[in-house]
């Protein structure tokens, strides 16, 4: 029960992106295509797990002076992997996410949750953490970038949706679009949590 609470967190109570406000420089940056928000999602899931299930498996050998140095190395050398199999494997899609998958070894997300919850659990409850918490930014980034590609190009991962009669809203794909999408998603979620918790 205990690790079904720690998975799911991240996808509603505690989503990093809709609840804690976390890693929004990403995920108002890449959030154009459905395609380029799925790379950064995976990427940071790849690094949240691996970090996260590391730093708890030595948590108890990291002196409390150095941790945060000790934790930013470790994510460097999972963000660098990361990086790296982009680059080889999808070099167009990571042409397009251009410094942001540099940028997860600062990403509050991953640093946050080595912080507060890896360096203070056991590697199962830790790596169930991660998933939650990747799933949840991962989530966060799709539907932000569904309804910007949607509107911004009438298609969805590239595929033409809306026929040529339909007149592309070209701001959703600029930042005021993302912003607008985000505040809007935003909106709606606490709109919903109010609700719950009356009801």
């Amino acid at each position: 029960m205990k690790a079904y609470r720690e998975l799911i967190k991240g996808l509603w109570r505690e989503n990093p992106v809709f609840r804690i406000i976390l890693g929004t420089c990403p995920t108002l940056a890449i959030t154009t295509e459905v395609r380029n928000a799925l790379a950064m999602g995976i990427a940071v899931l790849f690094v949240l797990i691996c970090s996260s299930f590391t730093i708890s498996i030595f948590r108890k050998q990291v002196p409390p002076q150095v941790r945060i140095a000790v934790f930013v190395v470790l994510i460097a050398a999972f963000v660098t992997l990361a990086d790296y199999y982009l680059k080889a494997k999808f070099y167009d899609i990571s042409k397009q996410l251009g410094p942001y998958v540099p940028l997860i070894v600062v990403n509050c997300i991953i640093l946050g949750r080595a912080e507060a919850f890896a360096s203070k659990n056991s590697p199962f409850y830790s790596l169930i953490d991660a998933i939650g918490m990747g799933l949840g930014f991962t989530l966060a980034l799709i539907m932000i970038s569904t309804i910007r590609e949607f509107l911004g190009a009438g298609s969805i991962l590239g595929y033409q949706i809306l026929g040529k009669w339909y007149t592309p809203w070209l701001i959703m794909g600029l930042p005021p679009g993302a912003f607008f999408t985000f505040g809007i998603l935003m909106g709606l979620i606490n709109f919903i949590e109010r609700k719950r918790s009356r009801g």
